[in-house]
């Protein structure tokens, strides 16, 4: 696993990433519409453009495996990260989060996760980051309010 520099090709699958019904009920937070192209490349176009954010793609034996991202610099920081569901259950998240952390050091760093994601939560509680509170939102991958665990590092 290693993480780089988003290229813009690395959009492509991004998207289709996005498009796996089961990845978005699982991370609870999707786009209204997850086919739509332009909200698509609207979003990543300011994710990319921010100097307060940091993008780095996951790359697993040369294939784009996903995303990390910390959001908010300067502020209240976030960490998020999608990976597809090809490559779940094989550490590449774990490691990629690794990476990441040890980039990044600004602390505290806080990262919003589904109630029932537990597989994110191992992530993050086996990384330091503990509980801190809880959100209820409206989820567009699931239609109905979830609760959302707010979780911290530092």
């Amino acid at each position: 696993m290693q993480l780089r520099e988003v290229r813009s090709e690395d959009l492509d699958y991004f998207f289709e990433h996005q498009q796996d019904p089961e990845a978005n009920l699982m991370a609870a937070f999707a786009p209204r519409n997850p086919q739509d192209r332009g909200v698509f490349d609207y979003h990543w176009s300011r994710l990319l453009e921010d100097p307060a954010t940091r993008v780095r793609t996951i790359e697993q034996d040369g294939q784009v495996a996903g995303a990390v991202v910390v959001s908010g610099i300067g502020t209240e920081p976030e960490l998020s990260f999608w990976t597809s569901r090809d490559y779940w259950g094989q550490g590449i998240t774990t490691s990629a989060v690794d990476a990441l952390l040890k980039a990044f050091t600004e602390r505290p760093l806080r990262a919003h996760v589904p109630a029932d994601n537990i597989g994110s939560q191992k992530i993050l509680t086996r990384r330091g980051f503990s509980v801190v509170g809880e959100d209820k939102t409206f989820s567009n991958a699931r239609s109905e309010v979830v609760t959302e665990l707010v979780m911290q590092l530092g």
